[in-house]
């Protein structure tokens, strides 16, 4: 992999039709994206040759334009790390995130996040691909996170979040058992006063939806699938210590205990999304870690 392009053949219905057009209405590309490339000597081209949006596509012509910047903007150095790749194509990568791991590069941490290790890969295939994250898992949580691989894709996939065409399913070991077998917790969530990173529920805060089910016991503790409606800042983590069953292992909402496990006892666990180019449905599961694992008793869990 090297570049990514999207192509467009010109069929008798569509000739005569602006490039614009063509590129907007066809290939569902926004203007945000196309102000990204059309500076660029391979940006838009008709049969390899660079064109205004304003040209008219002939018949049999191929309209081509280029998705991946050709340089990365993003910022992020490459640096080696562990990755765990799920599946990866032209458009985007889904990775199992290992506990312990920063997705984003931030304030103490410059060369060993997820997007790091993400860009030091690109850089080994020669990829031209950057970091562009859809969605966040706090350092402590473990599973499947996606990262688009260029400004189209990203675009497209944000705009899937918290609707039907994008689904996570997340697993949490909780310390007792919330009060119903299963439900939905709507109660919004807003900074803690005087916290620079806690939050808490608090009516004046911004709404947050979570429905929860439980899998079943372990022991004093219960292992309980979840999917967001929002996507709050530790709103999962929140919800459950709202309920009064903090997650195992949460320093922050509950008791820490790294005798137990070393870190809150939270993993996304199952991804659906459509695909931001073909349109494909895609479906990733990643098992539950050892940390995790640990936890449950055998023969708790069927």
């Amino acid at each position: 992999m090297s570049a990514r392009y999207l192509t467009l053949t010109i069929t008798p219905e569509l000739a005569g039709t602006e490039v614009n057009t063509l590129l907007r209405r066809q290939l569902g590309l926004s203007g945000t994206v196309l102000r990204r490339v059309k500076w660029l000597e391979d940006g838009i081209t008709l049969d390899g040759v660079r064109v205004n949006v304003r040209v008219r596509a002939g018949e049999g012509q191929t309209l081509a334009v280029r998705l991946t910047d050709p340089a990365p903007s993003s910022g992020v150095v490459p640096a080696p790390g562990p990755l765990d790749i799920v599946y990866e194509d032209g458009d985007l990568a889904v990775v199992n995130k290992a506990p312990g791991v920063l997705v984003h590069p931030g304030h103490g941490h410059f060369d060993d996040t997820l997007g790091n290790f993400l860009m030091y890969h690109y850089k080994q295939v020669g990829d031209e691909s950057d970091f562009h994250p859809v969605h966040r898992l706090d350092k402590g949580t473990s599973g499947l996170l996606v990262a688009a691989k260029h400004p189209h894709a990203q675009e497209k996939l944000k705009n899937q979040l918290h609707t039907g065409n994008f689904r996570r399913v997340y697993l949490a070991v909780c310390e007792g058992a919330p009060p119903q077998s299963h439900g939905t917790v709507d109660a919004p969530i807003g900074p803690a006063e005087g916290a620079l990173v806690r939050r808490e529920v608090r009516p004046d805060g911004k709404p947050a939806r979570t429905c929860y089910r439980t899998v079943g016991p372990c022991g004093p503790r219960t292992l309980v699938e979840l999917t967001l409606d929002t996507g709050r800042t530790h709103q999962i983590r929140v919800h459950m210590a709202h309920l009064g069953c903090p997650l195992t292992g949460d320093f922050l909402y509950g008791r820490e205990d790294r005798g137990l496990i070393a870190r809150p006892a939270l993993h996304s666990a199952r991804l659906e999304l459509l695909h931001p180019v073909t349109g494909e449905r895609l479906r990733f599961a990643a098992p539950m870690p050892a940390d995790m694992a640990a936890l449950i008793p055998k023969g708790d869990i069927s």
